[in-house]
């Protein structure tokens, strides 16, 4: 533990180094030299120019026009330093390689299109053949919610392993749950099953020692640790590995909120009760949750093996249709928001979302307000206990606009809600990583399931309508404040893609 917080302590001093060099360096140039200083402004101006010119969300635009404003010496000179840099290229080349590489083991079935509900075909063709997420049918799912059912199912299928386990976490802390999953982990390990996890550096970057891998290894678990963290001025550092996959030989997965540490199987109490949700699939979708998993270690590992030896033999346990989906940020493609769009403008009679966060663009806050004013039962549920003050405060900033527009807006009293759900018109529900916040949305490695006319759907409704139970609904009256709160807030929003 105490190399542990030397190491953490080490790292965060060479950051707040590095910040202080720069802008000792910009301020102390400039302030002697005139033409200097005209230099730097000149490169504020053309890069506020060149932010304006492009083609990103007007959110990003703003908040880095405003920085600019605000400091316009070292303002431009930063973004390019932040924005510009080979190894964020290089990383962008990698993954689109790699991505290229396992396209082809994600076998698309256009016959099974039809068979979605008429109204989210559209959703499905868009996943299928723009983000190259397949329908599956023939599979089974269950919903598993708080996460200590989730811990449950993980450890019972964890031991029916054959082959192998593949295990994908932004979280990992020793503890009754991690400890319980490694025990089995080991056993398998021991009993021949390949046995492979990936955890994301940041993640684990106050809970796992920096050797961790190597012990991890010494059991027969192969171990990668995600986009290790450095103590280097980088944009890179903003990409995270937010997924959580468990694949047991390509037959069953499990995803959704839940990280392996207890706080989210209610063993510790951080912020009261932890309400969380995951999903079981079982069957042929649970292999394109595989090809997430292989497509991820091929990058962090730099390895070109033979993948399709995962592959597992085709095997129908149910008739459900059901779509898994994940997302990169260093693609063309904002998937998780456009499957959150898209059943958003698709909902007829209710939506119903759980969240932990609220921080989104004009066009996300847009769409819940025109689907309520459309006569559409809008709810929104996010907790009232907070992990993060300043997110919890701007979360609450988008209440008056929502509410106002016939939105209806929860908080979860009886502690953290973590859940990421979406549940519409007993028709379509998904159950993923994706939080509806632009670091979640935009700059994460997520993942979801989709699920079409299944019993899951109606499951997640009714956990829905439990979970109210429990909840405070924010109304006009409550989503008033002082105009010195209400002005923090605004001013939260303008860094609102940062947070």
């Amino acid at each position: 533990m105490r190399r542990l917080i030397q190491r953490r302590i080490f790292v965060g001093l060479l950051i707040v180094l590095q910040l202080v060099f720069l802008l000792y360096t910009v301020l102390s140039t400039s302030g002697r030299y005139r033409i200097i200083n005209w230099f730097l402004s000149a490169i504020s101006l053309g890069v506020a120019l060149y932010i304006i010119s492009r083609r990103e969300k007007a959110a990003y635009r703003m908040t880095w026009i405003f920085q600019i404003l605000v400091f316009p010496l070292f303002g431009g000179l930063f973004y390019l330093l932040f924005r510009f840099q080979s190894s964020t290229r290089r990383f962008r080349k990698g993954l689109a390689r790699v991505s290229k590489r396992v396209k082809p083991l994600r076998q698309k079935s256009e016959d099974s299109l039809p068979k979605v509900p008429e109204r989210y075909q559209p959703l499905a063709r868009y996943l299928q053949n723009y983000a190259d997420f397949p329908v599956y049918e023939g599979n089974r799912t269950r919903y598993l919610t708080p996460g200590e059912e989730m811990w449950h199912c993980l450890l019972e299928q964890l031991q029916k392993a054959e082959r192998y386990i593949f295990l994908e976490y932004f979280i990992l802390a020793e503890g009754e749950m991690w400890d319980s999953v490694l025990g089995i982990l080991k056993k398998k390990a021991a009993q021949g099953v390949e046995v492979r996890l990936i955890y994301d550096d940041l993640g684990c970057f106050l809970l796992l020692p920096q050797n961790y891998p190597e012990t991890l290894e010494k059991m027969g678990i192969h171990c990668c640790v995600f986009n290790p963290f450095r103590p280097i001025l980088s944009a890179l550092q903003n990409n995270r590995d937010h997924r959580k996959i468990a694949v047991i030989d390509g037959k069953a997965a499990i995803t959704g909120g839940i990280n392996l540490a207890d706080e989210y199987i209610n063993a510790f109490d951080k912020y009261g009760h932890w309400k969380d949700a995951a999903i079981l699939v079982e069957g042929e979708a649970a292999w394109s949750m595989a090809v997430m998993f292989l497509e991820m270690w091929s990058f962090c590992r730099k390895t070109t093996e033979d993948l399709e030896r995962f592959r597992p033999i085709p095997e129908r346990v149910g008739d459900e249709l059901i779509q898994p989906y994940a997302d990169s940020p260093l693609d063309s493609e904002n998937v998780g928001e456009h499957v959150y769009l898209h059943i958003i403008n698709s909902a007829k009679d209710y939506l119903y979302i759980n969240s932990p966060y609220l921080i989104v663009d004009d066009s996300m806050v847009s769409a819940l307000i025109l689907a309520a004013k459309s006569g559409v039962d809008v709810r929104i549920v996010t907790p009232h206990r907070w992990d993060k003050r300043l997110v919890h405060i701007t979360t609450r900033s988008y209440y008056r606009e929502l509410v106002k527009g016939g939105v209806r807006v929860y908080e979860y009293s009886k502690g953290f809600l973590h859940s990421k759900t979406f549940v519409s018109d007993d028709a379509i529900a998904t159950v993923g990583t994706t939080n509806m916040d632009f670091r979640s949305l935009y700059l994460h490695f997520e993942c979801g399931v989709c699920v079409y006319d299944t019993p899951t759907v109606a499951a997640v409704k009714e956990d829905y309508l439990k979970t109210l139970e429990n909840c405070q609904e924010m109304t006009p009256e409550l989503c008033q404040c002082g105009r010195l709160t209400r002005l923090f807030q605004d001013i939260l929003r303008l860094f609102a893609p940062l947070m």
